[in-house]
C-alpha cells in the first residue's frame, strides 16, 4: 500500500552487552529466538507483511551471521524493488567513527537511503517481540499531518520507570517527554488512553523505539552532529519543534533488550494461548528455509514444549522449555523452563562412531536443566546438572555466565561429564 513512499530501517543496536554472552559472537539481531528464527526476523516480517518491502538492517558489531542469515533468507524477484540490505558501520569521507548512537547510525547511513524515492521513513528496533500493522500507523501520521510519530504502548506505573514516558493530550499531539522516570516523579504523567486501557491502569504511554519520520524532517535533523540518540535527544527536543504524534499499539509487545526479557519472551511461546501468535497465518513470520527432517521423539513425556523440526529426543521430560532447531537430548534427561537453542549441523554417524568425539553436540544422557538458555552448538555431557533459581549469584565463566538465576551457557561451550551448576 505504501511501498513506494516508505524507506525502513531497521535499527541493529550496539554491542548488545545487556544479552552477553547471546551476542558475545553474533550481532543482536542475529539471536536466535522462538527454536527457528532470528530476533531481526520479526520487524523484517512486519514490514514483508504490510507491503514494505525496501529495508536497510544496520549493525557494526559482529555481522557476519547477520549477514550470511539475511542472505539466505530474504529473496524477492529481479523485477521487484524489494530488498533487505545490511548496513554495517564504515569508514567515509565524511565520517571515520563507529555508530555513536541511534540516530548517529541514522545519520552516517543517509547516503545510501537517499538514493531512494521516499516520503517517509519507518525506524524500528531490532530487538523487539511484537506484530503491528504499520499501514495503520502510517495513515494516521499521514491524517494527522504529523512531522513525526511513535509507537506508544499504555504501561502500568511499575513498568513506567523502565521507558520513556510520553504526555499526549486527546489529539494524541505529544506534548512533554521523560526518561526513565523515578516512581516519585510519575504522579501527572497520566495520558489519554482507551477506556480498556484506562481500567487496567496502564495510563502512562511508554515510547516503543518505533518512529515515522517525514523525508525533509529526517533530513534536517540528521544535519546536526551532535545528537546521537532518538530516545535521548531527537525526540524529546523535537516535540518543542515539530508536530509529534503518538500512535497508541494496543497489541502484545515487549522489548527483548535483556537476558530475562529474551528468556520470558521465549518460554511464553509455550503457553497454552501465548500472547505473541506465531500461528497467525496472516501475520507470519518469516525465516530461512533449511528443508530439515522431521522431529523425532522417543518415549518422552512432553508439556507445553515448542519444539522445532529437525531434532533428535530421547528425554525422559520436557516441560515448559523451547526446543531449537537440531537438538539431541539423550535418554532419562529432565529438561524444565529451559530454551535450547539446537545446533548449525548434524554430527554424522560416522564422526559418532570414530570415538574421536568424547561429547557429542547437544545435551547428553541423565541430564536434569532448569531456568537455562543452551546456546547453539553446545556439548552437555552425561549427568550434568544445571539448575538455575534465584539461589545463584551473577556469576561469569569461559563457559557459562549466571544472571537473574538464569544460566546462560555459552555458544560451542563443553559441559564435562558429571559437572553440576
Amino acid at each position: 500500500m505504501y511501498n513506494d513512499k516508505v524507506i525502513n530501517i531497521i535499527l541493529g543496536g550496539g554491542q548488545g552487552s545487556r544479552l552477553f554472552p547471546l551476542t558475545e559472537k553474533r550481532s543482536k539481531p542475529a539471536v536466535a529466538i522462538a527454536g527457528k528464527y532470528r530476533l531481526v526476523d520479526i520487524p523484517i516480517s512486519n514490514c514483508i507483511n504490510c507491503g514494505l518491502k525496501r529495508m536497510y538492517v544496520l549493525t557494526q558489531f559482529n555481522s557476519a551471521s547477520l549477514n550470511k542469515h539475511i542472505k539466505n533468507t530474504y529473496h524477492f524477484s529481479f523485477f521487484s524493488e524489494a530488498f533487505v540490505d545490511v548496513l554495517a558501520a564504515e569508514q567515509t569521507i565524511t565520517s571515520d567513527k563507529w555508530f555513536q548512537g541511534t540516530a548517529d547510525a541514522v545519520r552516517q547511513s543517509m547516503h545510501h537511503f537517499l538514493n531512494h524515492d521516499f516520503e517517509y521513513a519507518l525506524i524500528l528496533s531490532g530487538d523487539q517481540l511484537y506484530q503491528m500493522d504499520f499501514n495503520e500507523m502510517i495513515q494516521q501520521h499521514i491524517n494527522s499531518k504529523a512531522h513525526i510519530s511513535i509507537a506508544t504502548q499504555p504501561v502500568h506505573a511499575k513498568e513506567a520507570t523502565a521507558f520513556g514516558i510520553l504526555k499526549s493530550d486527546a489529539n494524541q499531539l505529544i506534548t512533554s517527554f521523560i526518561e526513565k522516570p523515578s516512581s516519585e516523579e510519575l504522579p501527572g504523567w497520566e495520558s489519554e488512553v482507551a477506556e480498556e486501557m484506562k481500567n487496567e491502569g496502564r495510563e502512562y504511554l511508554a515510547s516503543m523505539g518505533i518512529y515515522i519520520f517525514n523525508r525533509d524532517v529526517l533530513i534536517n535533523l540528521m544535519s546536526n552532529p551532535n545528537t546521537v540518540d532518538f530516545g535521548k535527544e531527537i525526540i524529546p527536543r523535537s516535540i518543542h519543534t515539530h508536530k509529534v504524534v503518538s500512535y497508541q499499539y494496543p497489541g502484545y509487545w515487549t522489548d527483548i533488550g535483556s537476558i530475562e526479557s529474551f528468556f520470558e519472551a521465549n518460554l511464553g511461546l509455550t503457553d497454552d494461548i501465548p500472547k505473541f501468535n506465531l500461528y497467525d497465518k496472516e501475520k507470519r513470520i518469516y525465516t530461512r528455509a533449511r528443508m530439515l527432517p522431521t522431529s523425532k521423539i522417543s518415549n518422552t513425556s512432553l508439556k507445553n514444549a515448542v519444539i522445532a523440526e529437525g531434532c533428535i529426543i530421547h528425554a525422559s521430560k520436557i516441560e515448559r522449555s523451547v526446543i531449537g532447531i537440531r537438538s539431541r537430548i539423550g535418554k532419562d534427561s529432565i529438561v524444565l523452563n529451559t530454551y535450547i537453542m539446537g545446533n548449525d549441523e548434524y554430527e554424522t554417524l560416522e564422526e559418532i562412531a570414530s570415538n574421536n568425539i568424547e561429547i557429542l553436540l547437544g545435551v547428553g544422557e541423565r541430564c536434569v536443566i532448569n531456568n537455562a538458555i543452551i546456546d547453539k552448538n553446545c556439548r552437555i555431557g552425561d549427568d550434568v546438572q544445571i539448575v538455575g533459581g534465584s539461589h545463584l549469584e551473577d556469576t561469569e565463566t569461559d563457559k557459562y555466565i549466571i544472571k537473574d538465576g538464569i544460566v546462560v551457557v555459552k555458544k560451542d561451550a563443553i559441559i564435562p561429564k558429571g559437572y553440576v551448576i
